[in-house]
């Protein structure tokens, strides 16, 4: 008996061992790449690196390996996201909400709130995408790019094909802002001191390697009010989970007469737990960068799973249409978030 279940153990092991092991080894190359000043300095993270080469090797090598490697590479993109939002906290006090101030938060809340309701009204009655495309891209814009869009998807229970199709839209729109913000600041100077340029772009752009890119190349006190009000943003990605959660609960048909039963993301919950947690400075700084790395590693590798298991042929399927909703969003932040940025920084003068 005890052989037997050492058997089992044995084989269950091996099961996720090879993809894991192929995940793992894409997020190495993605953190190297990531870490090259070039690449670093245009924006690309090692979570855009990870995805941009699982999808390399997804659409050449791993076709013929992808029996021995499924198990574990479903096991990064499922379990290991979860962990990785989970540690996400670790980047995150609370003392960040009283940099900003009641601004900044107004602003981050009419910003992410405006976003998404445009984006669910655009997807579904103007470019006739489906729920969970808009809904994804949506998150993807409002909140923190690729990582809410990948904290989106177990609420939704999401195909990969469209989890990669709102993360695109993320890297392209995010790669230009990155450029646009820095150049455009001249030109608004007059409405906006650095500080308040800088919370304009935490509050608008999508990831947080685009704003610190972004925020660099404008001044050193742009950058720290952009990365402060961009980090306030993320903060947000729980509450939100839990209201989407809510929605497609009360959407769900309920089937046989029964009850459809909310989704509680707990993996959102614990965000906050743990963001809460790090507000006390219990843990040693050292302590505290070893937990950020190890979660960039474990979101990299759910990227570096995202990547693998999605198809170029699925990216063609989507069409234009995902792309054309995603740059009406990217203007409605670049515009609308500027006037509701300039709208409440005069209300609250």
């Amino acid at each position: 008996m005890t052989t037997l279940t050492l058997n089992r153990h044995r084989h269950s092991l091996g099961h996720f061992v090879p993809g894991l092991a192929l995940t793992a080894l894409i997020t190495g190359v993605a953190l190297w790449t990531g870490s090259i000043p070039a690449i670093a300095g245009a924006g690309f993270s090692a979570l855009t690196m990870a995805i941009l080469l699982g999808m390399v090797v997804g659409n050449t090598v791993y076709p013929k390996i992808w029996q021995r490697c499924d198990g574990g590479v479903l096991f990064a993109k499922q379990h290991l996201l979860r962990l990785g939002i989970i540690l996400y906290g670790f980047r995150l006090t609370f003392s960040q909400i009283a940099d900003v101030g009641f601004s900044g938060i107004a602003i981050d809340v009419l910003t992410l709130s405006s976003t998404f309701l445009l984006a669910s009204f655009l997807g579904q009655k103007v470019f006739g995408l489906d729920k969970q495309t808009s809904w994804l891209i949506g998150a993807g814009s409002s909140i923190c790019g690729a990582a809410a869009v990948l904290a989106t998807e177990p609420v939704l229970k999401a195909e990969s094909s469209k989890v990669t199709v709102a993360v695109a839209t993320v890297v392209i729109f995010g790669t230009i802002a990155i450029f646009l913000y820095p150049a455009m600041y001249p030109v608004l100077a007059h409405w906006f001191t650095p500080e308040t340029y800088g919370i304009y772009m935490g509050s608008t752009m999508h990831e947080v390697a685009q704003v610190v890119a972004a925020g660099h190349a404008v001044s050193p006190d742009a950058e720290n009010a952009a990365v402060i009000a961009k980090m306030l943003r993320v903060m947000m990605l729980a509450p939100f989970l839990i209201i989407l959660a809510a929605r497609v609960k009360q959407l769900a048909p309920a089937g046989n007469g029964e009850k459809s039963k909310i989704t509680i993301p707990w993996f959102a919950i614990l965000f906050i737990v743990v963001a809460i947690f790090n507000s006390f400075h219990l843990l040693p700084k050292a302590v505290v960068e070893v937990l950020v790395t190890l979660d960039t590693v474990l979101l990299a590798m759910a990227m570096a799973a995202l990547g693998l298991t999605t198809h170029v042929s699925a990216l063609k399927k989507a069409g234009a249409k995902p792309l054309l909703m995603a740059l009406v969003l990217f203007v409605w932040l670049i515009v609308g978030g500027g006037m509701i940025n300039v709208a409440v920084h005069a209300l609250m003068a």
